[in-house]
C-alpha cells in the first residue's frame, strides 16, 4: 500500500494526527477511537506497511510515531489540512458561542433577568405604591 492510499482512510489520518508530534502506544491510540482495538491494530499495520509510522517495541507494548520524512511532500499537505480544519473548528465554536449568547439575551438584547425585577421585587414595589384600602 502506498502513502496516498494509506492516508485516504479517515481513521488512518486520525491515527497519523495523534502520533504526528509524539509517540503513543497502540492502546493509547485505540482509546481515542470508537472502533475495536483489532481494527486500530490493522490500521496501524497498514500505516507501518506504507512506511508512514515507525514502531518501537518495549517489552510487550509497541509505540508508534509518524515518520514525517517518509511522507515527503504529503507531510506539508497534511499539516496545512489539519491547520485548516482547526481554523474551521474554531470558527464554528466561536459562531456557536455568539448564537448561544444571543439566545440567552432574548428579545430586546437583554440577557435573562438583566433589567427585570424579580417577582419578590415586583410584589414589594406594588405594595409600597398601592392605594390605601377604604373602610366601609
Amino acid at each position: 500500500m502506498d502513502a496516498v492510499q494509506a492516508i485516504a482512510d479517515p481513521t488512518r489520518r486520525g491515527i497519523l494526527r495523534l502520533v504526528w508530534n509524539r509517540e503513543l502506544s497502540a492502546g493509547e491510540i485505540a482509546a481515542a477511537f470508537t472502533c475495536t482495538f483489532g481494527a486500530v491494530s490493522q490500521h496501524l499495520g497498514r500505516l507501518r506497511e506504507a512506511g508512514l509510522v515507525t514502531v518501537r517495541r518495549d517489552w510487550k507494548r509497541r509505540f508508534y510515531r509518524a515518520d514525517k520524512a517518509a511522507l515527503g511532500p504529503l507531510a506539508e499537505y497534511l499539516e496545512r489540512m489539519w491547520a485548516s480544519q482547526l481554523d474551521t473548528l474554531k470558527g464554528h465554536a466561536e459562531a456557536e458561542e455568539v448564537a448561544r449568547s444571543r439566545r440567552a439575551a432574548g428579545p430586546g438584547g437583554r440577557t435573562r433577568g438583566e433589567g427585570k425585577a424579580s417577582a419578590s421585587q415586583r410584589r414589594t414595589r406594588s405594595a409600597k405604591h398601592a392605594r390605601p384600602r377604604r373602610r366601609r
